[in-house]
């Protein structure tokens, strides 16, 4: 991971976490890792990049997430532990691009 910093968005329901997504990746430089369902109709979306990049995407993508759904959280973490790298999703992106 580097240092890369972590940025999440928790909502609830799928549409907030979509639309919070969408504006992440439009809004700065950052790789979109994954979303999780925690349950209970939350949804966690995962974004990597530049600390800079994560700080504006995030906001970006709470204030989307607003508009359209619950936001529930969002958090960035400058500069995670290396460790923290294998509770993660992975991203094969040559997989995902080229099924």
């Amino acid at each position: 991971m580097g240092t890369q910093a972590l940025g999440m968005i928790e909502t609830r329901g799928l549409v907030g976490s979509i639309e919070a997504a969408d504006a992440m990746v439009k809004a700065a430089n950052v790789t979109l890792i994954g979303k999780v369902h925690v349950g209970s109709g939350l949804v966690t979306v995962m974004v990597r990049g530049d600390v800079g990049a994560v700080k504006a995407a995030t906001d970006a993508g709470a204030a989307a997430a607003e508009r359209v759904g619950e936001l529930v959280s969002v958090h960035v973490i400058p500069r995670p532990h290396q460790e923290v790298e294998y509770i993660l999703p992975s991203l094969d992106r040559e997989e995902k691009e080229n099924p």
